[in-house]
C-alpha cells in the first residue's frame, strides 16, 4: 500500500493522523472556528462546506470560505474540502450539476489539498470531478455512509475496493452501530482489506457513541485518519481533538 503526502502530513503510515472540522455557518463562524483550534492537537483540517448557509447557490461565498480558511491557517496543515450531500448525512440538498460545479471550483481554486468525493455521485459527474482533482494534484477522498446501519464485513471491503478502483487516493465508509458486534464488523472489514486488498490508505469508522473505538484504534486494525471536534461536531460520536491527540499518543507509545 502506498502512502499519500499531503503537505507536512502523511497518510497511510504511523498512528492515524487527526483532521478537526470546521462546522461555521457563517463567515464569522468560520473565522471564530479557525481561530479556536490548536494547531498542535491536529494534522489536517476539514472545512464541512455544506453547513455554510447558501454554499449551494452561491460559489463566490464558497471562494471567501476558502481564501480564509486557508490564509488563517499555517502553511503545513492540508485542507480537505467537503460538501456533504443530504443523501449521506449533509446539511443542504444541492443539485447533482451544482456539487460537481462547487467541488471543481474547490479543486481549481488552489486552497484545497484533498476534496471529499461520495462515491455515490453520479458516474459522469464523479468522472469530472476525479479528473479535475488529477490535473490539480488534488487528493481524491471518496467516501460512503450509512447513518442506519453497519454493512456485512464483505458488502464494506466491496465498497472500499470499488473506491480505489473509481479513482480513490484514500478510501473511507462511516457506518453506525446498533451493537457492539457490528463495532467488530467494521474493524475486522478494515484489517481485512488493510491487509489483503488496500492500494491507498483508507479511513474508517463506526459512528455514534457505540463506535467510539473505532476512532481509536487505527493504528491497529489500518484507518489512516481520525475526526475529532473542536466546539461543535460534524458528526455522531467525534470526541474532542486534544483528548483524542492525547489517547493516541497514549496508544502509540504502548505499541511500540
Amino acid at each position: 500500500m502506498k502512502t499519500l503526502q499531503l503537505r507536512s502530513v502523511t497518510l497511510g503510515s504511523g498512528r492515524p493522523k487527526v483532521c478537526v472540522p470546521l462546522v461555521g455557518r457563517t463567515l464569522d463562524e468560520l473565522r471564530r472556528g479557525v481561530q479556536a483550534l490548536v494547531i498542535a492537537d491536529l494534522d489536517l483540517v476539514e472545512l464541512r462546506i455544506d453547513l455554510l448557509a447558501g454554499a449551494a447557490e452561491q460559489p463566490a461565498l464558497v471562494q471567501e470560505a476558502l481564501g480564509l480558511v486557508r490564509g488563517a491557517l499555517p502553511s503545513g496543515v492540508p485542507v480537505l474540502f467537503t460538501y456533504r450531500t443530504t443523501r449521506e448525512g449533509g446539511n443542504q440538498p444541492i443539485s447533482a450539476d451544482g456539487y460537481t460545479a462547487l467541488l471543481v471550483g474547490a479543486i481549481t481554486s488552489g486552497a484545497i489539498d484533498a476534496v471529499d468525493v461520495e462515491m455515490l455521485t453520479p458516474n459522469e459527474g464523479r468522472q469530472v470531478i476525479v479528473a479535475a482533482a488529477r490535473a490539480a494534484s488534488v487528493a481524491v477522498v471518496m467516501s460512503n455512509h450509512e447513518f442506519t446501519v453497519t454493512p456485512p464485513k464483505d458488502e464494506i471491503i466491496r465498497r472500499l475496493v470499488a473506491q480505489q478502483e473509481l479513482g480513490a487516493d484514500v478510501t473511507k465508509i462511516a457506518v453506525m452501530p446498533t451493537s457492539a458486534r457490528d463495532v467488530v464488523t467494521l474493524l475486522d472489514a478494515t484489517e481485512e482489506f488493510v491487509a489483503t486488498h488496500a492500494l491507498v490508505p483508507t479511513i474508517t469508522m463506526s459512528m455514534g457513541s457505540l463506535g467510539a473505538i473505532s476512532r481509536l484504534a487505527g493504528e491497529t486494525f489500518g484507518s489512516s485518519l481520525t475526526f475529532g471536534a473542536v466546539g461543535a461536531t460534524s458528526a455522531p460520536g467525534q470526541l474532542e481533538a486534544g483528548e483524542l491527540r492525547g489517547i493516541l499518543d497514549i496508544l502509540h507509545r504502548s505499541a511500540r
